[in-house]
């Protein structure tokens, strides 16, 4: 199992001061031996390199900015609105975007393994009672868990049944104005990026506004690059990304892509450098 070096443990000011808040721990020494605890226990459950990097303690949700934003204007004008986030992992992103005003109860998380949500809990300290978020343990790429629909047209849409009830994501199709996806579309083929972009759609409200926002790997160009252990992940450009959305997903002109490029360095091995890209579709028609 790989060890964690002190660059993995780096943290913005903002991140050790919500996990601070969180966690009750006050003491930097102490939150990290927390952390480290943790993230023992999630690697003997399955070696991601995003845990080995401390990324279920980092803030990505927040990082896009424009789209964090617009959710939280969307979410005071519509206080039922529903949000979802894909591969969730321990819920981090959730914690942050609920302090921040969006109710829990109107959450939905996923991931594929229940016991990194359960990780999740024992991390920030919390039950299910005082974060009461529905949580679905699933594969995406399962028909009987999140079968492929076409994205709604504009009409209204009934609400169904109430968040608890639900026994899978087929249950939101169509009631889910926000969707959220940190650091999953990188980890599939191409086919299979486009596959879940479609799969993802299909939950979308036809509100306008609702939308589909997150973060992953990407590179100036479309094309492969190296990641941990000398395994290749499938990258999309910001051009091919906006592309995908636009031209293979919904129709023409009903969504607005947008997308940022960062540089992070050369966090997976020395000899590639590597870059997230933050992005965003909302509906426009």
């Amino acid at each position: 199992m790989a060890t964690s070096t002190s660059s993995d443990w780096a943290l913005g000011q903002d991140e050790l001061a919500f996990l601070k808040s969180e966690t009750g721990f006050e003491d930097e020494t102490e939150l990290k031996q927390h952390l480290v605890d943790i993230q023992r226990k999630a690697l003997a459950i399955y070696d991601y390199p995003c845990i080995r990097r401390f990324g279920f303690a980092k803030l990505k949700i927040s990082k896009s900015k424009s789209a964090y934003e617009h959710v939280l204007r969307l979410v005071r004008n519509n206080p039922k609105a529903i949000l979802l986030d894909i591969g969730c992992c321990f819920g981090n992103d959730l914690r942050k975007i609920a302090s921040d005003g969006f109710p829990a109860e109107h959450m939905v998380a996923n991931d594929l393994r229940g016991e990194f949500w359960d990780l999740g809990h024992e991390l920030f300290k919390s039950t299910p009672q005082s974060f009461p978020v529905t949580f679905l343990a699933g594969d995406i790429f399962d028909d009987d868990f999140l079968r492929l629909a076409p994205p709604l047209t504009p009409e209204p849409t009934d609400l169904a049944a109430p968040l608890p009830s639900i026994s899978s994501l087929n249950d939101l199709r169509g009631r889910v104005s926000v969707v959220h996806s940190a650091s999953l579309f990188h980890l599939f083929a191409e086919a299979k990026q486009l596959e879940l972009a479609r799969k993802l759609a299909g939950l979308l409200s036809t509100s306008h506004g609702s939308i589909i926002f997150g973060c992953h790997a990407a590179l100036p160009t479309k094309g492969f690059t190296e990641a941990s252990k000398g395994k290749y992940i499938f990258c999309h450009s910001p051009e091919t990304w906006r592309a995908m959305w636009e031209d293979e997903v919904f129709d023409k002109g009903s969504v607005e892509v947008r997308t940022t490029l960062r540089y992070v360095g050369k966090v997976l091995n020395e000899n590639t450098d590597f870059y997230m890209m933050f992005w965003s579709v909302k509906r426009i028609l």
